[in-house]
């Protein structure tokens, strides 16, 4: 997870998921929703009538829409400069000063405190680039990687109803799923879907939307799924920040520096600045809970009967086609699987 390639369009990758348990959705534990050779001689389902479990795996990072980019760029800016990350640093322990002599010389200072604290680093922040990159990398592979948990009924007429119930994610290969339930989030239900199935065993279910709440599903993501994978004793991105430097250090080098102040003064800047640069990305995602990220989508699938009764049982190589927007501004979705089991 060492690369550098914090995809701007990462963000815009969490749509909403399905529900039950993780175990209740793993499916056939391929993940692929193709079933095996054997399933090709399986008789057709003469009805899509029933209660299913549906995995859907999205690559939103290839058309992201809307504002993406926004969080990314908050990362960003922590590696980009020739001098971070001490740079960034600098300037978070200065905003976090009071008003008066001390901020002023710091900032007149700046340039020579992050030389000073440079030549200091391992010490200061040995692991900060590498933090802060990977949870870059992990956001890429959340969008690349990302899913939706739903239970779709189908009664006998066909008309169905979906109830987006989770998220599921994947990073370095490690599935994750998360029911909205156990988050606080409301679950989403979108009726008035029309289901078909024909003779050869194609499926089919009607257009439809789904909408999110975009700042909701990024925290999610971000403190569930990433900061846990970069940190497992984290439990948010102030969480990792703090941990990757050592303000105490921080302050000691500063008062150094200057010859002004107090090594304690320094100190507490430096934690309250990463406090607040932490706290900057979350109003950001609490601001874009504005505008809903709303899937408009239809799907084709393959229904099939595992055990002759005339119903379906499982729904394979499905795949969903439409469009992906957010605040009015809609883009192609891309690569989009499905599949289901029967409940």
């Amino acid at each position: 997870m060492l690369t550098r390639n914090l995809s701007i369009s990462f963000l815009l990758g969490l749509a909403a998921a399905t529900g039950c348990t993780a175990g209740d959705v793993a499916g056939d534990g391929d993940g692929d929703g193709s079933g095996s050779g054997s399933d090709d001689e399986l008789p057709v389902p003469l009805t899509p009538e029933g209660k299913f479990n549906i995995t859907s795996d999205f690559d939103l990072a290839t058309n992201a829409p809307g504002t993406a980019g926004q969080v990314a760029n908050y990362f960003i800016s922590a590696t980009d400069d020739p001098d971070d990350p001490t740079k960034f640093m600098v300037d978070e322990l200065i905003k976090a000063l009071p008003d008066g002599s001390i901020k002023n010389i710091a900032q007149q200072s700046a340039p020579f405190i992050t030389g000073y604290l440079n030549d200091r680093l391992l010490e200061v922040a040995p692991d900060f680039v590498t933090k802060v990159i990977d949870m870059g990398d992990a956001f890429g592979q959340v969008t690349k990687n990302f899913g939706t948990l739903e239970v779709l009924e189908i009664n006998a007429q066909g008309q169905a109803v979906k109830t987006v119930k989770g998220l599921h994610f994947k990073i370095d290969n490690v599935d994750m799923d998360f029911a909205f339930a156990d988050h606080s989030i409301d679950e989403t239900k979108v009726e008035g879907l029309m289901v078909t199935l024909d003779k050869t065993g194609k499926l089919a279910i009607s257009d439809h939307k789904v909408g999110l709440k975009y700042g909701q599903v990024l925290r999610l993501a971000i403190d569930q799924a990433v900061v846990p994978m970069i940190d497992p004793s984290a439990q948010n991105v102030g969480d990792i920040l703090h941990s990757a430097v050592n303000c105490e250090a921080v302050g000691r080098y500063v008062f150094e520096a200057l010859g002004f102040g107090s090594p304690s003064t320094y100190e507490s800047a430096c934690t309250s600045g990463l406090t607040a640069a932490a706290n900057a990305l979350y109003s950001q995602l609490n601001n874009i809970d504005t505008a809903a990220l709303e899937f408009g989508i239809a799907g084709t699938a393959r229904g099939v009967d595992k055990n002759s009764d005339g119903k379906m049982d499982d729904i394979q190589v499905g795949t969903w086609t439409g469009t992906l927007g957010y605040s009015g501004s809609p883009a192609p979705l891309g690569a989009a699987k499905f599949f289901g089991k029967k409940l």
